[in-house]
Formats: C-alpha cells, structure tokens, sequence
C-alpha cells in the first residue's frame, strides 16, 4: 500500500471506534507508558495536544503535569517548537490543533522522552506520519537526544511500512 492509502485506511479505522474503545485504548498508553523506565527517569516530557482521530492524549497531559515537565509543540511555519505546558495559556493554532503560547521554546536537549503521533507504526519503529514532515524534522534536530515513543491504536500498528531514509524511527512504540 502506498502512504495514501495507508492514510486514508487509518483515519477511517480510527473514525469507527466507539468512545470507549478510545477511552480504554488511552488508558491502556497510559499505563504502558508509565512503566517504562525512560518515563520514570524523565524530567521533561514533551507530549501533544491529540486531534480527534488520535488517541486522547488531555488525560496524559493532566496526570503528567503533576511530577513532570510537560512541554507541547507548536507550529510555526515548516517547523515545530516545543514550549513549556501552561493550562491557561493554549490557543487554537495550526490546523486547529490546540498549542502553548509561550514565548521561550525548550531546547530540544532538554526533552528527555517525546511521545510522538502518527498515523501507523511498526513494531520495530518505523512511523508514517501526516507527510508534512513536522516531527521528523523536529527529531533530527541538534541537540535532541530523548527517548521516543510512539503512540497509537492496536489497528495502527502495521507488519511493514513504506519509508524513507528520512524517516526517524522511534525507540518503542505503545498501542492501546
């Protein structure tokens, strides 16, 4: 299957699912996630804000904020910043995905363990994401050394995937 197709597929699958397969799938992440060692360790945890097809990621961020860092991407043109979580200062941004306001980015050094979307995974880390490229190029980035996971739906994670040499691979990947 091409990339396309693999997203078109994805999203319909996870449009289906009824809201409490989403609610025991993210529950599922979350405890997954949280017996992880690179979780347990980390100070700063860099998350995202999920789109309605995504697995829901509010629970994550309100639990989380609690002990850890939590830090959220922004958009801004062909890149992505990660900025400091702060309940009371979120806004609508790109592609109506909820972002931070803030005005200090946090130095990819900082994050010790990304949580990262997409749109299909592989067991050994290979990801598809939208094709804008956003994480794969934030992931490359100078500096960044944190442990990535990625996150989906058990029907997301996929035998083989086409990818490129681009591409970054995830260090675990979770499905709920």
């Amino acid at each position: 299957m091409t990339k396309t197709e693999i997203r078109r597929e994805m999203k319909a699958l996870n449009k289906a699912m009824q809201p409490g397969e989403r609610r025991c799938a993210a529950d599922n992440i979350i405890a997954q996630t949280e017996r992880l060692e690179a979780f347990k360790t980390a100070h700063t945890v860099a998350l995202f804000c999920s789109l309605p097809d995504e697995p829901p990621t509010e629970e994550m961020i309100a639990r989380w904020c609690r002990t850890k860092n939590i830090v959220l991407p922004r958009v801004e043109g062909d890149t992505m910043q990660f900025y400091p979580y702060d309940p009371a200062g979120m806004n609508k941004g790109a592609f109506g995905i909820t972002e931070p306001t803030g005005e200090s980015p946090t130095e990819p050094a900082q994050i010790d363990l990304i949580i990262v979307p997409g749109v299909a995974f592989t067991a050994s880390g290979e990801r598809l994401g939208r094709g804008k490229g956003y994480y794969d190029k934030y992931l490359s980035s100078p500096g960044f050394n944190a442990t990535k996971v990625g996150i989906c739906y058990a029907h997301q994670l996929r035998p083989e995937l086409p990818c490129e040499p681009h591409d970054m691979k995830m260090d675990c990947v979770i499905a709920g």
